[in-house]
């Protein structure tokens, strides 16, 4: 049974920042995270996440935008062993002149398994709306699983509407101009994942919490969050 979700509403002209590390820290455990988000005319709401460590773990956000109100969301997933993390979006865009971006990563190890979904309604009324979602997954075992699924439900004419997904393995051109740099294996293979992980916060404005928010994904990468 899905936990009741969290409300927040976002007052006109307002901005409203959130940033979460999600990582239920046992195995056995079970961690869901919902959110349900009001964003009024004209207001902002900015949501990062971390989701790594533990057993299951699921962001859930629904999000409904008024006129000129945007939305962003940056979420990174990292697992390993037999954890299980989902994220699942559903934006619902309803009056004109909203805009929305979503940015998720996945990086997934061992036979850890992430799942990326994000959902984007444009109502009939919801002209000039421009709305933006991609989800990248990193594959660094056989036995690991990612999968990944952008919808788009439009019945507005004129919008900007783009999703895109993919999935794969680390770049093995760019690990070998690494290496041919000097960089050990290990390294260069550290230093693409945190690059990859940290596309998804690069709309943080405020650079302490940009600081940090890379800085925790990082750690997440070696283990040692």
């Amino acid at each position: 049974v899905l936990p009741e979700a969290q409300h927040i509403a976002v007052a006109a002209g307002a901005t409203h920042p959130m940033h979460k590390c999600v990582s239920t820290g046992v195995a056995s455990k079970v961690d869901i995270q919902r959110y349900q988000i009001d964003i009024a005319e004209g207001a902002r709401c900015e949501a990062f996440f971390l989701l790594t460590g533990g057993g299951y773990k699921r962001l859930d956000i629904d999000v409904t935008l008024a006129e000129g109100a945007h939305f962003e969301l940056g979420a990174v997933g990292i697992g390993r062993g037999e954890e299980v993390t989902e994220i699942v979006t559903r934006l619902r865009h309803v009056a004109p002149g909203a805009t929305s971006n979503q940015v998720m990563r996945g990086v997934a190890m061992d036979r850890a398994t992430i799942t990326m979904i994000g959902r984007i309604d444009v109502a009939k009324d919801a002209q000039k709306t421009d709305a933006a979602l991609g989800a990248k997954g990193l594959l660094l075992d056989r036995t690991a699983t990612i999968n990944a699924k952008p919808e788009l439900e439009i019945y507005a004419d004129d919008v900007k509407c783009a999703h895109g997904c993919a999935i794969g393995q680390l770049d093995e051109m760019a690990l070998f101009y690494a290496q041919q740099r000097g960089l050990p294996m290990a390294e260069a293979r550290n230093l693409l994942m945190q690059a990859f992980v940290a596309e998804a916060y690069g709309a943080i404005g405020d650079a302490k919490w940009q600081k940090h928010m890379i800085g925790y994904a990082e750690s997440a990468l070696r283990g040692t969050f």
